[in-house]
């Protein structure tokens, strides 16, 4: 059996309830400028599932502790991509966007910015057909139908 969808599923379920609950977080704090406090338990809790996994998976000696410079230099950079993501949502939210309006446009956005740059790094070995620009127009058209008819 292979593992990786239901990774994809755990993900989808994660980040899909992950927009509401950074903006529950933020009024939890009961302040109206909460977002850099809900921002410090995001990086927290990050740096907790990380550490807590990498020392399982060494303990476990299923994933050796071994260090290169690339993969330490491309992981940061994406770690701060995704800091600077989850950094973007909360002040989205901070400054009036609603979980409603916030989520659509970036789980629509982002893949296609994963689509564009990974075929920028890792470059096709066909150029793609047409469906796959109609797709990226669908997906656009898409985010605007949820936008529009989103329930207020």
């Amino acid at each position: 059996m292979k593992l990786w969808p239901l990774f994809v599923v755990c993900t989808v379920l994660c980040w899909g309830a992950y927009v509401p609950m950074i903006h529950h977080g933020q009024l939890g704090f009961g302040t109206k400028n909460s977002a850099l406090r809900a921002f410090l338990f995001i990086g927290a809790a990050y740096f907790l599932i990380a550490g807590l996994t990498l020392a399982y998976l060494v303990l476990t000696k299923t994933e050796p502790l071994q260090l290169t410079r690339a993969g330490v230099a491309l992981s940061t950079v994406a770690g701060v991509l995704g800091a600077l993501g989850a950094l973007g949502i909360v002040f989205a939210i901070k400054s009036g966007g609603t979980p409603l309006a916030v989520a659509p446009l970036v789980f629509a956005g982002a893949p296609l910015v994963n689509t564009l740059v990974s075929m920028l790094w890792d470059k096709p070995a066909k150029p793609p057909s047409v469906m796959f620009y109609v797709g990226i127009v669908l997906a656009c058209i898409g985010a605007a139908i949820v936008l529009r008819f989103k329930p207020v």
